[in-house]
């Protein structure tokens, strides 16, 4: 597979296209003055954050906040900054749902280190082979992690608001590095008119037969609790921290969080179902689906070109011929009960948008 020079974005991807030194558009279009408005926005984040902080330290409550907890690097690294740094009263939150091993064996040992209360939410499998299901036989121009990424991830943050607002919780922080999630979405922190206004449930699972309507209310929705309900911020705080992927892999293992430097790589603690959304897309659009997120860290500084310049080849090999941390894609085919022509492209671009973020 060609890949640009510079930020090994796939010639296939969008705006991939390369010139004659092998330089992709986005690299060639790269504004340098873009990085100090980008700075400059991040740190007005960055002393949104600190003054957040500060507050919560004086908080009321059981906790201060509650930390979305999965058991990758970011979220590890999270829960060590604010327990240790800040020292805050945290709750650690699970969403029991397609959590590997080596994830669970990260989080244990960071809970034990850090000493701090941790929550975890089993719900129904049947309902999430279910959901799959469904949206891997169903998915949208945008292919399989767009889709899937983007009706699951809305679930798991709107489990953690749920719990936040329930035990009066101010504060919800996740584990987004920059670029994460789509930016549409979130910009280091959800709108209130997101969080206070807004029913989360995909339109297109709306009208799906499949589903109840027990089983959408899964689905954020303020409308749903008595006026006057007091609901959490939602932030990001890699968003207004200085963000190094490296770093952050390194700090872990460091710190203890986990037992080997392997279990720091996202490609060890990915979630199951992951591997099988990116052997989608490869089959469909002949490039992984999280190469433009990483080119993006390689051209703004803060991953690793040579890591990636090896890494990224050999996860693809592995998921194309289903070997290795690839064969993750059979067992998760077998789960879900799916072949091969089963993983359709039919639904319009936009089908299953989470709601946008809006002016605050």
């Amino acid at each position: 597979m060609e890949r640009c020079n510079r930020c090994l974005l796939p010639a296939s991807a969008p705006q991939g296209a390369l010139d004659a030194e092998g330089i992709c558009i986005l690299c060639r279009s790269h504004d340098p003055g873009e990085e100090l408005r980008t700075e400059a926005i991040r740190e007005s984040y960055a002393n949104d954050l600190e003054a957040t902080l500060h507050d919560a330290c004086r908080g009321q409550g059981q906790y201060d906040a509650l930390v979305c907890l999965s058991g990758g690097k970011d979220s590890l690294y999270l829960l060590h900054r604010l327990t240790k740094e800040y020292k805050l009263n945290v709750l650690a939150f699970t969403t029991d749902v397609n959590i590997p091993d080596v994830a669970w064996s990260n989080m244990r040992k960071t809970i034990a280190k850090l000493g701090c209360d941790h929550l975890v939410y089993r719900p129904s499998d049947a309902f999430y082979r279910k959901l799959f299901r469904h949206l891997l036989r169903n998915q949208e121009q945008r292919g399989a992690v767009y889709t899937v990424s983007y009706v699951y991830a809305p679930l798991f943050e709107s489990d953690a608001l749920r719990i936040a607002t329930e035990k009066n919780i101010p504060l919800v922080f996740a584990g987004y590095s920059p670029g994460q999630p789509d930016p549409a979405r979130m910009i280091y922190e959800f709108s209130r008119k997101l969080i206070c206004e807004t029913d989360w449930t995909p339109p297109a699972l709306k009208g799906a037969l499949d589903f109840t309507r027990a089983e959408l209310r899964r689905f954020w929705n303020p409308g749903s609790y008595p006026s006057g309900t007091s609901f959490p911020r939602y932030l990001a705080p890699f968003h207004a921290w200085r963000y190094d992927q490296e770093q952050v892999m390194k700090s872990v293992f460091e710190l203890g969080l986990v037992a080997h430097r392997s279990h720091a790589s996202p490609i060890r603690s990915n979630y199951p179902i992951n591997w099988l959304l990116m052997y989608s897309d490869l089959q469909h659009f002949g490039f992984n689906p999280y190469a433009p997120e990483f080119s993006a860290l390689i051209r703004q500084g803060k991953a690793d070109r040579r890591y990636w310049r090896i890494m990224a080849p050999v996860v693809d090999f592995m998921i194309r011929h289903k070997i290795l941390l690839g064969r993750a894609t059979v067992q998760q085919m077998r789960w879900l009960g799916l072949e091969d022509a089963d993983l359709r492209v039919t639904l319009p671009e936009g089908a299953y948008d989470p709601p946008l973020d809006q002016a605050p």
